[in-house]
């Protein structure tokens, strides 16, 4: 578990109106979509996926592979998304040969590891400002409030929007040790929806809704720390630019 101010309200306040004043690019209807199914059942952040409710939901694989050297650098991701009242449920399921962590700290860099990442705006048409949260294997995690353009062209991030949600990992190998070969790894999250208080006016959580989103995989291969592998739940412009929203797709909430 996640700890953290769950408001922030004079932050989210000044964030959300700077996103507001901020001219349109783009409209984000015309972006894939991607369904998430409404669950009335408890949800247990164990890091499987045992209950019926992940069974009865949309899960797509990341297919856009950024950083690949060899046939052995694509492996695979599935990925599913429910939601309920409360909050919205992600599950990441990764097959990996070689299970690699080293960033313990929060606000740190957990996606030079292998990592989940979610990025998401409770509007589907702003392409402004959203929320992330990167998390490697030792639930060390980056979280943080991306804004476009905040300055002279230039972008940055508000890293003190410290969220608390619940996440469950299960790994199937040694982790660090690179004399063997592992299996994989999944990351299960459940996100409060009160963390976007405030927005719900705009896009709730409901049956026919939209955000927008982008979900990633950073995964370390080898022992280079330099060479950076990365796949996408939707395609995006390059390993270096997985915050350009105007990339991202959509998830419809459906029952």
């Amino acid at each position: 578990m996640h700890r953290g101010n769950y408001f922030m309200i004079p932050l989210l306040f000044f964030v959300w109106n700077f996103a507001q004043g901020q001219e349109r690019k783009l409209s984000l209807g015309e972006q894939p979509i991607f369904r998430a199914s409404r669950t009335t059942m408890p949800i247990n952040i164990d890091g499987r996926d045992d209950e019926q409710a992940w069974k009865n939901t949309e899960s797509r694989s990341f297919d856009y592979y950024y950083g690949v050297e060899k046939d052995s650098d694509r492996q695979r991701t599935g990925f599913r998304m429910l939601w309920d009242d409360d909050n919205i449920y992600l599950f990441f399921k990764c097959d990996d040969r070689f299970l690699t962590a080293y960033e313990t700290s929060r606000d740190g860099k957990p996606y030079l590891d292998d990592c989940a990442e979610i990025f998401l705006i409770p509007v589907p048409d702003s392409i402004e400002t959203h929320f992330g949260i990167e998390l490697n294997l030792y639930q060390a995690s980056n979280d943080f409030i991306f804004l476009e353009n905040i300055y002279q062209g230039k972008s940055g991030s508000f890293y003190s929007y410290d969220p608390e949600y619940a996440v469950g990992i299960t790994t199937d190998g040694t982790i660090n040790d690179h004399s063997d070969i592992d299996k994989g790894w999944t990351m299960e999250f459940s996100i409060p929806l009160k963390l976007f208080r405030g927005m719900d006016k705009f896009s709730p959580v409901r049956a026919g809704n939209r955000w927008a989103f982008m979900a990633i995989r950073q995964e370390r291969n080898d022992w280079e720390p330099e060479r950076r592998l990365c796949s996408t739940i939707f395609p995006v412009y390059g390993i270096e630019n997985v915050h350009h929203a105007n990339r991202f797709g959509l998830v419809e909430f459906i029952n």
